[in-house]
């Protein structure tokens, strides 16, 4: 039989689901073909790609390792006092890769993306990366859904993503680069937050400025507060987009807190800051879609960075709850 999504395969392994009243994610997250396609508040797929990656990588074993560290949450949160399991969260499988051929795994991340996006329009896509390179995939097949939406990005990282792309091609160092030069995002909206210490260059610095990008460096971010600076950024697109999409890289953590990422830094972010900002995120109407990339378990120690990655997902769900609750006050 076919699977009924362009360019995605069925995940790797599939959880019990036999519990009517789930209190473990891996019990809650539904695969395809459990009657909660039409009204699926969320798809999650992943896209196990990091053979574009500029350093070595294994962060295409992310979206596995992510599935299998549901299992040790629960879908209560308890500081926010939200349950995760008012919302219908479908797992739709895996973008399908090649061995060898990057432009074909990339060209499969947009059919994806797109047939996601046509067969689901009032769902919130999540993609689990995979390396950096898969956000302009993503936000092209978007784009391709939905032609005349204007898109903005919100993005948290370390590092600008700016390099050229005829040096690199469609790296995981070039995504926002290659989403301003396809003409499908402008730059000035784009936000990136959490840039800091010494893993840029001063050229990037004047791309970014040459194109309008906007960013606050997490040192400036701290004075004002993390989650007021995404509000903020948030509340500028949103006047001058249709729909936003969350970039995360998890690279933008301290390496304290995250030695499973490929470019592990010190002086990022710390846990707790990332949870609030993509929580903050979820909350927000006009934020529709969201990646997170960089996250490689090989390199991970005690499943840190892979606990912490899958905390992020959850914390913006956490926020798609309060979105909805608040639409309905």
């Amino acid at each position: 039989m076919t699977y009924p999504y362009k360019g995605l395969q069925s995940p790797p392994f599939i959880w019990n689901q036999s519990k009517e009243h789930p209190q473990k994610v891996h019990e809650w997250i539904r695969p395809i073909g459990s009657g909660e396609e039409k009204r699926a508040d969320a798809v999650i797929y992943g896209v196990p790609l990091s053979r574009s990656s500029i350093s070595p990588s294994a962060a295409s074993a992310f979206p596995e390792a992510c599935r299998r560290a549901w299992k040790g949450f629960t879908t209560y949160n308890l500081d926010e006092d939200v349950d995760l399991n008012t919302l219908n969260v479908l797992d739709l499988g895996d973008v399908e890769q090649h061995v060898t051929d990057i432009s074909r795994c990339h060209e499969n991340i947009v059919s994806a993306a797109c047939d996601i996006s046509e067969k689901h329009p009032n769902s919130i896509p999540i993609a689990i990366g995979g390396d950096h390179s898969i956000t302009a995939m993503t936000i092209k097949g978007l784009k391709e859904a939905e032609p005349d939406k204007a898109i903005g990005i919100l993005q948290l990282d370390t590092h600008f993503d700016l390099r050229d792309i005829r040096e690199l091609g469609p790296a995981n160092g070039t995504p926002i680069r290659n989403v301003i030069e396809q003409g499908l995002v402008k730059g000035d909206h784009i936000y990136n937050i959490g840039l800091h210490g010494f893993f840029n260059t001063p050229d990037l610095k004047a791309y970014a400025d040459d194109h309008g990008i906007h960013y606050t460096t997490l040192k400036q971010a701290r004075k004002e507060g993390v989650v007021t600076t995404v509000e903020r950024a948030i509340a500028n697109l949103s006047e001058k987009v249709d729909l936003i999409y969350l970039t995360c890289d998890m690279d933008v953590l301290d390496m304290a807190f995250a030695p499973g990422v490929p470019a592990t830094t010190p002086g990022g972010m710390r846990t707790d800051e990332l949870f609030e900002a993509v929580l903050s995120a979820g909350e927000h109407s006009k934020v529709r879609a969201m990646d997170i990339v960089c996250l490689d378990p090989e390199k991970d120690v005690a499943q840190m960075t892979v606990k912490a990655g899958t905390h992020v997902m959850l914390s913006f769900l956490t926020g798609l709850v309060i979105r909805e609750q608040q639409s309905r006050n």
